[in-house]
C-alpha cells in the first residue's frame, strides 16, 4: 500500500506514479498557503496573479528539484540556466514575500520527496498566519491619501467624525500652514467595504470651510 508521507520514493512503484503523487501534493499544499494569503489580504483588491503564482511556483519547484535529484553536473546545470533569468517583478509587502518564499520551500521540499516535512511545515505555517491575521498585531494598510484645507481648526473635529464612520483605519501624516493661514492636512486612510470614493468625497464638500480636497489610491503606504 503507497504511504501517505513517504520521505523517499516508492521504488515498488513506477516513476510516473511518484511524480504525480509528488504534483498533487505540491498542488494541495501550495493552494492552501494561497488560501491562507487570500484570506489574511488585508488591501482593497487582491492579486489574482499572485495567487496563481504561489501554486505555479511550488509546482516549478517541485519539478526543478525532482529533475536535478542527486546529480551535482545537473544542480550547476540548473543554477546557471536560472543565473540567466531575470526577474524584475517588484514585490513591496514583506508579508506577500514570505508566502511566497512558504510555497517554493514546499515545492522544494516535496521535490525531494520529504513529505512529511513540507506537510507539517505547510499546516503550521497556515495556522501561525491565521493566528496573527486575528492577534492585535494583524497587518494593515492604507491605500489612500486624502489631503484637504481648511480655515477653522475646529472643523477638523468633524473630519474625523467622519473618517470614524466611513473608514477602517485613519492616520494623519503631514500638517502645513499656507500664507493665507489656512491649513493643510494629509491623511491616510483605508475606506470601509462599500463605501464609494464620490460619496465621501460629497460628505466631506458637505462640511463648510473645507476645500481642495484631493482624494489619491496609494498601495505603498506605510503601515
Amino acid at each position: 500500500m503507497f504511504e501517505l508521507f513517504p520521505d523517499q520514493p516508492v521504488y515498488e512503484y513506477p516513476q510516473l506514479v511518484n511524480i504525480t503523487y509528488s504534483f498533487i501534493w505540491a498542488f494541495v499544499l501550495s493552494s492552501l498557503i494561497a488560501i491562507t494569503h487570500k484570506l489574511t489580504f488585508t488591501g482593497d483588491v487582491y492579486p489574482k496573479n499572485f495567487f496563481q503564482s504561489l501554486i505555479l511556483g511550488a509546482l516549478v519547484t517541485s519539478l526543478v528539484m525532482m529533475a536535478i535529484g542527486d546529480s551535482l553536473a545537473r544542480g550547476l546545470g540548473v543554477f546557471g540556466a536560472m543565473a540567466i533569468i531575470r526577474f524584475r517583478t517588484r514585490i513591496d509587502d514583506p508579508r506577500d514575500v514570505l508566502f511566497l518564499f512558504a510555497a517554493l520551500s514546499t515545492g522544494l521540499a516535496i521535490g525531494v520527496y520529504g513529505f512529511t516535512i513540507s506537510f507539517v511545515g505547510a499546516i503550521l505555517f497556515c495556522l501561525v498566519a491565521l493566528l496573527l491575521h486575528a492577534s492585535p498585531f494583524r497587518s494593515f494598510k492604507y491605500h489612500n491619501q486624502l489631503h484637504f484645507t481648511i480655515e477653522d481648526s475646529d472643523k477638523l473635529k468633524s473630519i474625523t467624525g467622519l473618517f470614524e464612520n466611513h473608514c477602517q483605519g485613519f492616520r494623519m501624516l503631514t500638517i502645513q500652514v499656507n500664507k493665507e493661514m489656512a491649513t493643510r492636512y494629509q491623511y491616510a486612510i483605508t475606506l470601509n467595504n462599500g463605501v464609494l470614493k464620490d460619496d465621501f468625497i460629497n460628505d466631506i464638500k458637505a462640511i463648510e470651510g473645507i476645500s481642495q480636497i484631493k482624494l489619491a489610491s496609494n498601495e505603498n503606504l506605510p503601515d
